[in-house]
């Protein structure tokens, strides 16, 4: 039986973490045996125990953390670790250090999640044996600040269609709300923060209700921006129209009650937020920076935006409301995308199949 031992020294809750978690419960699924090793008050560790992953707890206090490094050594030995699997900056020097010095030799593989710049290059070019991408786009970013082609493979991050299926999610927000059906509803999910550009679709609101006066705007999530957003719909007068939800738990409902997904975000690796509004059917909105083009294909199943425009974001939003028919034309076509190439099976699948080459490899 493979030996998984993913290392986060992160104590937050965001995409991150979600796809640790995704990749542990798959790959227990498909037979390994998978522990997590975080801070003793991670969300990621809170969760995975709850999800049934073997969870274990050590402090990450710095990256040049000796009791750590130690801790990991042992922790590998003792539990016969095959694969450690790092994922911030913080544990992969602590992990992948500890993987280097451990006699049983494991497999170090360093997964990178964000589309972010590099801080270090020492947990890309030195301690792992491959390096993990969640996009294309940052395989390539990575490449070109100096990691060996041959040592980075992209491995697209996937979703749960059980989880996000027109099958199965109420749809309840209109009712919620008090809204018909015939009410235009756009919907955004993600984490208050400037890049995500929630800015950008505050401002480009008052032009699409010049068209469409009726339509209600929906802001799924929390985060640092919550008081300026909150501010900018006071002073654009949009009480009535925007309505801030906070951070839910019944995303799928959400995205199975609005008629079209908007995110103008300004940095994205790949797009999560999107894949899971695709796999519910809707049509979505993006713009066309880092890894937002692997998931939105422009005039197919959504509309790929020059980035920081609110009047080519209210036009583009305008248009497809004008146009139920391709909507959804464009959420189906969504829908296919997802299901042939970005399920957390087949993530699942890419990764496990990843391990058993590089550790084959390693045995020649």
């Amino acid at each position: 039986m493979l030996t998984i031992l993913h290392t986060e020294s992160s104590k937050g809750w965001g995409g991150q973490e979600q796809r640790t978690l995704r990749e542990s419960i798959g790959l227990t699924r498909l037979g390994c045996r998978v522990l997590v090793l975080c801070q003793s008050d991670a969300e990621l560790g809170r969760r995975a125990a709850a999800a049934g992953i073997e969870v274990l707890h050590s402090p990450m206090r710095q990256s040049y953390d000796i009791p750590a490094i130690v801790r990991i050594v042992r922790t590998i030995s003792r539990e016969q670790v095959d694969v450690v699997n790092t994922h911030s900056g913080r544990d992969s020097f602590l992990g992948g250090v500890a993987g280097r010095l451990s006699g049983r030799r494991p497999l170090v593989v360093r997964t990178r999640h964000l589309a972010l710049p590099l801080t270090s290059k020492i947990s890309y070019s030195i301690l792992p044996h491959r390096v993990v991408t969640v996009s294309e786009y940052v395989r390539h970013y990575l490449i070109e600040e100096g990691v060996a082609p041959r040592q980075v493979s992209a491995v697209p991050t996937g979703i749960d269609v059980q989880r996000f299926s027109t099958e199965t999610a109420a749809g309840k927000l209109r009712q919620e709300l008090g809204i018909g059906a015939d009410v235009p509803l756009i919907g955004t999910v993600g984490i208050l923060r400037y890049r995500k550009g929630h800015h950008i679709l505050l401002e480009a609101i008052p032009r699409v209700l010049e068209r469409f006066p009726a339509a209600r705007f929906v802001f799924a999530g929390n985060g640092p921006q919550e008081d300026n957003i909150r501010a900018r719909i006071t002073a654009l007068g949009l009480e009535r129209q925007v309505t801030m939800l906070g951070l839910r738990n019944d995303i799928p409902d959400i995205l199975a009650s609005i008629d079209l997904f908007v995110l103008p975000t300004l940095q994205e690796a790949l797009g999560t937020s999107f894949l899971e509004a695709m796999a519910m059917e809707k049509p979505v909105i993006g713009s066309n920076v880092d890894g937002v083009g692997e998931v939105i294909r422009d005039g197919v199943n959504g509309r790929l935006l020059e980035p920081g425009k609110p009047e080519l974001l209210a036009d583009a939003i305008v248009e497809m409301l004008d146009n139920p028919q391709r909507m959804r034309e464009m959420g189906k076509a969504g829908k296919r995308m997802v299901f042939d190439g970005f399920t957390v099976e087949r993530m699942c699948e890419r990764m496990h199949s990843l391990y058993l080459e590089l550790l084959a490899e390693r045995r020649v």
